[in-house]
């Protein structure tokens, strides 16, 4: 039953990054660094911590009448691999897709679905309240809300997909690395904005995407697969 249960979950994985491939993961979650023994808890709600996050959810609300910026959040709320071809094509400087980049997009499908194996534990571990049910408010993206609401929000799961992919991309463009990491760093904070998530959450997932990129330099699969990645953007940049 729990074989079955763990083919299920990872299925449905695959589906929500939009990737058509039958592959598991490189690591599972056991194999991923434990962040419930490298990250402090989330904020106690007496804390100061927790007035900061407070303070970052009012920011956040704020942002929502900037209509690009807005924009960009609801955009970002859509998990998946496409989400992040999309949104990272333009700081890599190509266009990301199956059809033209199948080696980089193929690193992306497997070491996204991979690093996010790290933020399992973690989330179920605290099963910290997410900040739209705290306050009972709306956020962005409502067809969200319900699945969301019964999942743990620390750390932040969105954050752990745009950071991974932010120092992936930055490994293989590393002349782009300012403009890819300053998207990575947009993609977490659009979760604030999204009203699903506290800056200290967002804050651990990058932290934890750190951890897991950093796990996944160790496994033979995926440097076979980054240098695929990275030989396929040399040649695409000579054109």
């Amino acid at each position: 039953m729990n074989s079955l249960k763990k083919t299920l979950s990872l299925t449905l994985i695959l589906l929500a990054l939009g990737c058509a491939t039958a592959q598991e993961p490189w690591l599972d979650s056991s194999q991923m660094p434990n962040a419930v023994h490298f990250l402090p808890p989330p904020p106690a709600p007496a804390s100061a911590a927790f007035s900061y996050d407070q303070s970052q959810y009012q920011w956040g609300k704020e942002q929502r009448l900037d209509t690009a910026r807005l924009a960009i959040a609801v955009r970002d709320a859509v998990w998946s691999v496409e989400t992040i071809c999309r949104e990272f094509s333009i700081p890599f400087g190509i266009t990301i897709t199956k059809e033209n980049t199948p080696e980089i997009h193929k690193l992306l499908c497997m070491a996204l679905m991979t690093t996010d194996q790290a933020g399992k534990i973690p989330k179920n571990y605290y099963m910290r309240k997410r900040p739209y049910v705290f306050y009972g408010e709306p956020t962005i993206a409502p067809s969200d809300e319900e699945e969301l609401s019964h999942n743990g929000s620390y750390p932040s799961g969105h954050t752990i997909l745009g950071w991974s992919a932010a120092l992936l991309l930055t490994e293989i463009n590393p002349a782009a690395a300012d403009t890819i990491m300053a998207r990575g760093y947009i993609y977490g904070q659009s979760r604030v904005i999204a009203g699903f998530h506290w800056q200290s959450d967002v804050d651990a997932g990058r932290l934890v995407a750190s951890a897991a990129v950093a796990r996944l330099h160790a496994d033979k699969r995926f440097q076979k697969q980054m240098k695929k990645a990275c030989k396929e953007f040399k040649k695409k940049n000579k054109k």
